[in-house]
Parts: structure tokens; C-alpha cells; sequence
């Protein structure tokens, strides 16, 4: 559930830990990105269904009917986010709950998202750490909490962290590829 991050990324405090101080499950992931931060920052402000997607297996996400479309390209309309806008997990048709809501924002720092509930049951973080003026660290942690029945705790953790491994994992490659592809002007990894 930390592929990728190193032992110093999975235990420090990172931007959104706090809007969910004990959660019942966490992961930290991360990647090195040869770009600076201004050059993944957009990729991240057009997170969501019906926006950029989540550079992700667009093909595992629509097989469930996610309606993702992940983008291979900055959309302008899509670059303006705001505290309280709603990020959409997937087709608002289909699946009226699946949306986040931008919680923090740090400029080409943080961006924050939580579930929309109070207390939130789900946070996740997207986190920019400049290593060198080229070279940029992102870190993703997600933090929840489970359902107190016993029987559906055990359950969502053997379906939740599989799915977020495999998931998290094809979006870090995705953004990594789409981040670089400007400086390579190679194709982009179409994962």
C-alpha cells in the first residue's frame, strides 16, 4: 500500500492528514517525476469524471461504468478549481455519490480532496516535493475510515486495498508519462 514512497513519505504528516486525524486504513504512494512542479500541477487541477480522468486503467474504470475519459492534454476550462468544487469519481447518472470535494488547495504545492460528509470518511492528498529544478516528487496518500461492522471492515479492506494499489499505481505512470511527454515529445503511456 506505499509503492513507491520511501519509510520518510509514508510516516510524515502531509497536507489533508488532519481532516481525518485516525483513520482505519492508509496508503502513501509516490513517484519521481523528471519535471518541476509547475509542469504536473495542471494535471492535477483537472482531476475528476468528466474532466481530465485519473490517467489511470481508463478500461477497469469504465468495465464498471465509470464513464472516465482520461486526458492527454491540459484543458484550459478545466484549470480554475476552487475549495468546495466537486470532483466526480464517476458518471453522476449512474453513480449520484461518487464525488469528492476540493478541501485544500496549494498552488503547485497540495491538493486536497475529501468525501463530503461530516466527518469525511475518505481524504486524499496529492503532493508536489521539488527534488532538483527538474525533478519532482508526487506524493499520493489516502486515508479512511471503514464501516464499524466488523464483517464489512474486513470486507472493504480486502476489496479497497487491492483496487487502490492497482489504481493509484496506473495513475502515479500516468501522470509521470503525461508530466515528461512535453520534454521526450515521445507518445504518452497509455496505461
Amino acid at each position: 500500500m506505499n509503492w513507491g514512497a520511501t519509510p520518510t513519505e509514508v510516516r510524515r504528516p502531509l497536507a489533508g492528514d488532519a481532516l481525518l486525524p485516525e483513520p482505519d486504513g492508509e496508503s502513501t504512494m509516490a513517484i519521481t517525476i523528471d519535471a518541476p512542479p509547475e509542469d504536473i500541477w495542471p494535471w492535477l487541477r483537472q482531476l475528476g469524471q468528466g474532466r481530465g480522468g485519473f490517467y489511470s486503467y481508463e478500461w477497469a474504470e469504465n468495465l464498471v461504468g465509470l464513464d472516465i475519459h482520461n486526458a492527454d492534454e491540459i484543458i484550459p476550462e478545466y484549470q480554475d478549481i476552487a475549495i468546495g468544487d466537486e470532483v466526480r469519481l464517476g458518471n453522476p447518472d449512474r453513480y449520484p455519490d461518487t464525488k469528492l470535494e476540493i478541501a485544500a488547495i496549494s498552488p503547485e504545492r497540495a491538493l486536497v480532496l475529501e468525501a463530503p460528509n461530516d466527518p469525511p470518511w475518505w481524504v486524499w492528498s496529492f503532493v508536489l516535493d521539488p527534488v532538483t529544478e527538474t525533478e519532482t516528487r508526487l506524493v499520493v496518500r489516502s486515508r479512511i475510515s471503514l464501516p464499524d461492522n466488523p464483517a464489512l471492515r474486513v470486507a472493504s479492506q480486502v476489496v479497497l486495498d487491492p483496487v487502490t494499489f492497482v489504481m493509484t499505481r496506473g495513475m502515479l505512470l500516468g501522470i509521470k508519462s503525461r508530466a515528461e511527454a512535453p520534454a521526450r515529445e515521445e507518445p504518452l503511456l497509455d496505461v
